[in-house]
């Protein structure tokens, strides 16, 4: 569950008045990553690439406070975990949202991923966890080369949302050009730098 915080008792203040009712409080971040130690340990384990990424996104964002604190209203919702939002493909047509848990725990959480994603597959009902775990979104258009997703801000959902296309294989190395968006008033850009280089040394560092 969540923990209502006033953003006047956190270092977000100043930043909460500027964004909270601004009509464009989302920035968006565009890195590319060399992911191809994930290439290589998806084709050697197994495993799906956006099932590794998406962990690693979840690890990345472990110890940075401003993941885990989100605007809602005129208050900050804080979060003691985190849950990974991916959209699938309903088996009777259309698309839908699943929220997996994150843990650190790789085998826990890549059981959570199938199980999960394969029930939202079969019945097309979202497995909502955004009012107890602090809900990271990802979008993944895996069979189209595009450089960046920048999300339209609906004024309800708040959430940081990383969205990416397909990978690039060159010579000597993989890459992915990800974008990043995420709420001013939840974070600046330096905690959104530094999570994005997080995200780059956990998959370069990586071990399941």
């Amino acid at each position: 569950m969540y923990q209502i915080v006033e953003p006047k008792e956190t270092s977000r203040a100043a930043a909460f008045e500027l964004w909270r009712n601004s009509p464009t409080p989302m920035v968006t971040f565009l890195k590319t990553l060399d992911v191809s130690r994930l290439v290589r340990m998806s084709r050697r384990k197994g495993l799906k690439f956006n099932k590794l990424l998406c962990y690693c996104i979840g690890q990345a964002a472990t110890g940075i406070d401003e993941m885990f604190q989100l605007p809602v209203g005129d208050v900050f919702h804080r979060f003691d975990g985190l849950c990974i939002d991916v959209i699938v493909n309903v088996n009777k047509g259309g698309i839908q949202y699943c929220d997996i848990p994150f843990t650190d725990d790789f085998q826990k959480f890549s059981a959570d991923y199938d199980r999960l994603t394969r029930e939202v597959a079969e019945t097309g009902i979202y497995n909502d966890m955004c009012d107890s775990l602090m809900c990271i979104g990802t979008s993944a258009l895996v069979k189209y080369d595009i450089d960046a997703v920048i999300n339209a801000h609906s004024g309800y959902w708040n959430n940081p949302f990383i969205a990416w296309g397909s990978y690039r294989k060159g010579l000597f190395r993989t890459t992915l050009p990800v974008s990043m968006q995420f709420h001013h008033a939840q974070m600046d850009g330096q905690q959104a730098a530094l999570y994005l280089d997080r995200l780059q040394e956990t998959i370069k560092t990586l071990k399941i």
